[in-house]
């Protein structure tokens, strides 16, 4: 079960960089659906309400090959990864410190993307950190 807490450790990394990036107002060009930009979409949660139902299709059918692909090269990945790793030199135990490290910043950033959709749902202010360092981040 490690496999699945270093997975979704990756997934809230990711979640937690597109949170950031979308709420600095960068989108990516183009459509998500036929006649809605990117640009139209609002961030975070926010966003569920303004994809329309083909654009949420094509986000799971991206995710659902993603997982597909993955359940077939995936350990030869993880086998290269550790063939690279052996070759730059690194020790067993430096291994094992880089794959904690891993571990532990996913926990962390499972923590961060509940906390930043917690707080979007209690008030709309994900930031609120930044509030109450006094400089407030304009959200949706």
């Amino acid at each position: 079960l490690r496999y699945v807490e270093t997975k979704r450790g990756r997934i809230s990394m990711l979640a937690i960089l597109g949170h950031l990036i979308t709420t600095a107002g960068n989108r990516l060009p183009g459509e998500i659906a036929y006649g809605t930009p990117f640009s139209s979409v609002k961030a975070g949660l926010a966003a569920f309400d303004s994809i329309p139902t083909a654009g949420l299709v094509q986000l799971v059918l991206f995710i659902g090959i993603l997982e597909n692909g993955y359940s077939i090269v995936g350990k030869s990945i993880e086998e290269d990864c550790v063939r690279y790793m052996n070759a730059i030199g690194w020790s067993a135990e430096k291994q094992r410190s880089k794959a904690a490290i891993e571990l532990n910043n996913g926990r962390a950033a499972q923590m961060g993307i509940l906390a930043l959709m917690v707080h979007e749902k209690l008030n709309n202010d994900p930031y609120v950190i930044n509030t109450l360092l006094g400089a407030p981040v304009p959200f949706n």
